[in-house]
């Protein structure tokens, strides 16, 4: 079960027309520490950012809401081989959750196929959604930076981190009883990094280095970083992958989206050749983005 405790993760604001966010200030290298010491010690952050408009939040919401009222077997047309993509339905394991995974999001072409095969006067619709995930890639694409700049590796490519944005739009039906009941197992995401947020109806829980399980609340207009099992290979370990899950109580319905940073099919990630000394040997084999996928896929 999770705890009421007043546990809190790091909360980081990127305030627009912030010299913080002014690569190369004082200002900036000082931001970057904080979420380099955040991404180390709690494998997490809130994040609070206003340059994603609440209105787009909500709207995306919508979108959501009605993706998920589809029938069944409309819902199902959509069903993907590939890892996180497409629809997945409720299972006789996790009864409570049902997701859509879109790859290429922010792609106008290939979003508008798809989403017209489920809501044919949909155009307005995939259009929020396009502009929340480019939204989300900007994020994401500043946070890189500012984690090699944590680091010291300014001259450094970010091409580690060249990345795919998986969008997964999610739902949690309120458990039949007031118990607390699984959404999503306990796991680490194989991303590089998640940014996530949700209609303000708690359930997601993280765990703590001493392996306690603390329920997080995040204000409307923020959003959670999580380190995912690339980012913590690419960080020789020092970055962690932190566990966590949804779990439901009450009787409302939750919904939330995830921004996945997935590496390119076919690539590998090893430990950064700069974070491996004496005092850090590697500890992490590097990963096979292909077969590392199938791996966790298969039975």
């Amino acid at each position: 079960m999770g705890s009421d405790s007043q546990y809190q993760i790091p909360a980081i604001e990127f305030a627009m027309n912030s010299p913080e966010l002014d690569r190369g200030t004082d200002e900036w290298y000082h931001l970057c520490k904080k979420v380099r010491e955040a991404c180390e010690n709690y494998g997490c952050f809130e994040i609070v950012y206003d340059r994603i408009p609440p209105q787009l939040k909500a709207e995306t919401f919508c979108v959501s809401r009605e993706l998920f009222s589809l029938p069944l077997e409309k819902k199902k047309k959509n069903i993907n081989p590939k890892p996180y993509q497409g629809y997945n339905g409720p299972s006789v394991r996790y009864p409570l959750y049902e997701g859509f995974g879109f790859e290429e999001a922010s792609n106008y072409e290939s979003l508008r196929s798809l989403t017209e095969e489920l809501l044919p006067h949909g155009h307005d619709q995939f259009c929020t959604v396009i502009s929340m995930t480019k939204k989300l890639d900007e994020l994401k694409n500043m946070i890189n930076l500012m984690i090699l700049d944590g680091y010291g590796l300014e001259e450094t490519s970010n091409s580690f981190m060249v990345s795919k944005t998986l969008l997964k739009l999610m739902k949690y039906t309120a458990p039949p009883s007031r118990y607390y009941s699984i959404g999503t197992p306990v796991h680490t995401d194989k991303a590089f990094s998640t940014i996530l947020c949700d209609d303000q109806v708690s359930g997601l829980e993280v765990q703590t280095r001493d392996e306690q399980w603390v329920k997080l609340s995040i204000s409307p207009r923020s959003f959670v970083f999580l380190v995912g099992d690339y980012l913590m290979t690419w960080s020789n370990g020092r970055m962690h992958a932190v566990k966590h899950r949804v779990m439901m109580c009450g009787e409302k319905e939750r919904y939330s989206l995830a921004a996945f940073a997935l590496p390119l099919e076919g690539s590998i990630t090893k430990a950064q050749k700069e974070l491996v000394d004496e005092d850090y040997p590697q500890v992490v084999k590097d990963l096979h983005y292909t077969d590392f996928s199938k791996f966790i896929s298969s039975e």
